[in-house]
């Protein structure tokens, strides 16, 4: 999860992106914006999982080669993924070669389009657990930012339910975060209320 906090001088952004230009350009372009499309959020749910046990800075610099990986994270292709495409993926060295994750995309995939045929839009489903609202936060230091929230875990309950995996309570928040369910901007970052503009 990112890390923000409050320095004597208040910085111009949160703390956690640095400086590397990719981080601070997610932060300031990405990072909070309410997200909407189906498919952007199924991306960044697999990516989130992906994420599990690493920083977001590493997934994020191998985003453009899990698209490649991934047939740009349409469900309908990965489902068909086979033996041989499993091995392929795991000699890929521009993604994350662990099994369990790699098979998480595909049961992902699955779990996507079995919501979709009960009727259940992706987006519709995930954005109802905040009433199809941004939650807008206005933390001052990072010490104050939960890790969770019953928004998460119910959400991640849900989403395990439909077979997702890497999907727990701590992931999904980030995953919320990051989508703008939820405005986790410190206050006195510019992206704060750019992203509460966003929302309304």
């Amino acid at each position: 999860m990112p890390v923000a906090r409050i320095d004597d001088k208040a910085p111009e952004r949160c703390s956690w992106c640095g400086t590397d230009p990719l981080y601070v350009h997610y932060h300031d372009t990405v990072w909070g914006r309410p997200e909407y499309s189906g498919l952007a959020l199924f991306e960044k749910l697999c990516l989130d999982g992906q994420q599990a046990g690493l920083s977001w800075i590493t997934i994020l610099r191998k985003q453009e080669s899990y698209r490649a990986a991934y047939d740009d994270f349409n469900p309908e292709k990965i489902i068909q993924y086979g033996d041989a495409k499993m091995a392929e993926l795991l000699a890929n060295p521009g993604i994350v070669r662990n099994r369990l994750k790699v098979q998480s995309i595909i049961k992902n995939a699955r779990g996507f389009l079995d919501l979709q045929a009960q009727g259940s839009g992706f987006s519709d489903f995930l954005w109802s657990f905040v009433e199809n609202s941004p939650m807008q936060n206005t933390w001052r230091n990072f010490d104050e930012v939960p890790v969770t929230t019953p928004e998460s875990e119910a959400m991640s309950r849900a989403l395990k339910r439909a077979g997702f995996t890497f999907v727990g309570p701590t992931i999904v928040y980030a995953f919320m975060q990051a989508t703008g369910m939820v405005n986790d901007h410190m206050v006195y970052c510019p992206q704060h209320k750019q992203c509460r503009l966003h929302a309304q």
